[in-house]
């Protein structure tokens, strides 16, 4: 199971269109990149609970086929009025669900969050669980001291067996360096500890009931790669990693022209003739005039058009996204009508006045006097007054 419920209020406004498994990583939903690893180790039948925006990821993922493994949702709400109202049950309350309805879940099973990749050798861990004979296994991953505060860290005896949890330790009190990754493998009868028509989370209910009754219920740490989104700030930091080698595995759309530089079909890119130091992506059907100056890692959507002058460096750049030679973009990700930096500060183009340096290519024709404007994204930006004036 996909834990794919969520709302992701730590995203936005990434996750204001979109549901948070859907956060794109190098142009790619995160959960699409979840599915495919799971597929390289036999997970073919999958189920993700839904319900902030649920027909958003539904129409996107269908069935599954294509990508070879069957899907199918559990969605977590009610039709009011013609609209679709979610109401979602907790990570727990949702495997819940699913079990009273049609009792899916009849073996050995799996549950991962839709928010984080990662390349765990699933056959040494389910190995692990069915060794050990417990009701759950949770996946951790050691991780250093000024990280702790992020997650639930877990303590366990010399055998594997949780001992305590600590959700979010303040710094220099956590009780281990062993995290809780949100990968769980269960028995079916751990639903006997799940309340029905309740909602339940795994981390914050089931797990410490576990412990507090004192069933076999332990935890393994692995070493292996982990991409946690938990927050908007991670996305830059998780799709620089992959751009910059450091993590290795994690698929990089287009095709690698140069070292360092994938590019899709059907782009105009003349690379002898523009400015680029990679690590860069450009997605397809982009135009690139000469001159222009792309320094990465950098990412670039589908169907841009960049015009000679521009600057774009350390970014992200959306689908159909026009840029004008007047625009210097450096460390920000531009999104949905949104400017955001690597911190999460965020404005909308239209308030800092950029409607006409960047927008969508689909737009009307961009006036003939846009070069004599000035729009440089590096720095200038007024994000704090804005952010403040907008929680307010």
């Amino acid at each position: 199971m996909i834990l794919g419920a969520g709302k992701g209020t730590r995203v936005r406004p990434i996750t204001a269109s979109i549901p948070k498994p859907m956060i794109p990583i190098l142009r790619r939903p995160l959960m699409e990149s979840i599915i495919l690893q799971l597929k390289k180790f036999g997970v073919d039948e999958l189920i993700v609970n839904t319900s902030y925006l649920a027909p958003v990821l539904e129409s996107y993922f269908r069935d599954g086929f294509q990508y070879g493994v069957e899907l199918c949702y559990s969605y977590e709400g009610e039709l009011q009025n013609g609209e679709l109202v979610g109401k979602a049950l907790g990570s727990g309350g949702g495997l819940k669900k699913v079990q009273d309805q049609s009792h899916f879940f009849d073996d050995t099973f799996v549950v991962v969050c839709g928010d984080a990749w990662f390349d765990l050798d699933f056959k040494e861990a389910i190995d692990f669980h069915r060794r050990s004979g417990g009701l759950a296994t949770i996946i951790t991953k050691t991780l250093p001291d000024d990280l702790l505060v992020r997650y639930g860290v877990v303590k366990t005896d010399d055998n594997g067996r949780v001992l305590a949890f600590q959700e979010k330790p303040p710094v220099g009190t956590a009780i281990s360096n062993q995290v809780n990754t949100g990968i769980y493998i269960f028995e079916p009868e751990i639903f006997n500890y799940i309340p029905a028509d309740k909602v339940s989370d795994i981390g914050g209910d089931l797990f410490p009931e576990l412990a507090r009754q004192r069933l076999p219920f332990y935890a393994k740490n692995f070493d292996f790669q982990w991409l946690d989104v938990g927050n908007i700030t991670d996305i830059w930091q998780v799709t620089s990693d992959v751009l910059s080698g450091k993590i290795t595995g994690y698929p990089i759309p287009g095709h690698e022209e140069r070292p360092g530089i994938h590019i899709g079909i059907n782009c105009v890119v003349d690379l002898d003739n523009i400015h680029i130091s990679g690590p860069v992506v450009i997605g397809s059907g982009t135009r690139i005039e000469k001159g222009a100056n792309l320094i990465g890692p950098l990412v670039i959507g589908q169907n841009c058009f960049i015009e000679a002058g521009a600057t774009v460096k350390h970014s992200i750049i959306d689908d159909y996204t026009f840029l004008s030679g007047a625009a210097s973009v450096e460390d920000r990700m531009l999104y949905n009508g949104y400017c955001i930096d690597h911190q999460g500060n965020h404005i909308t183009l239209e308030e800092i006045g950029a409607r006409w340096i960047l927008q969508d290519v689909r737009e009307a024709q961009v006036p003939s006097d846009i070069s004599a404007q000035l729009m440089d994204l590096s720095g200038a930006v007024p994000f704090g007054d804005t952010r403040e004036k907008r929680s307010s």
